[in-house]
């Protein structure tokens, strides 16, 4: 954590309700749709790339691997929720869209 930034508390508050939001868009039985061919896949990689970018600024280097390795398997356990909720669909390329946006917001 680091001692220097103000407000820390809130601007991790802010990246966890990010985090709930990611969370509730992917469960819900009325997603966000995006107008354009594979427009969920944009959505996904903006989102993870979206909260990377955020815990990328909070935390110091060494913890962004374990950031990057959470957000990953919240998209993959997130996609299998999907798949059992018998309202949306499990597709392995949101967890590659999820993955990208992950590697992106760490470069």
């Amino acid at each position: 954590m680091r001692q220097e930034l103000h407000w820390f508390g809130l601007w991790s508050a802010i990246g966890w309700l990010l985090i709930v939001a990611v969370i509730y868009l992917s469960l819900t039985p009325h997603p966000i749709e995006i107008k354009m061919d594979q427009g969920d896949k944009l959505g996904h990689a903006l989102a993870y790339l979206a909260m990377m970018i955020w815990f990328a600024q909070l935390y110091r280097r060494r913890l962004h691997v374990w950031w990057g390795l959470g957000f990953v398997a919240l998209g993959i356990v997130l996609e299998y929720l999907q798949g059992w909720s018998g309202y949306r669909d499990f597709e392995y390329l949101d967890m590659v869209a999820d993955t990208s946006g992950v590697a992106a917001g760490w470069l």
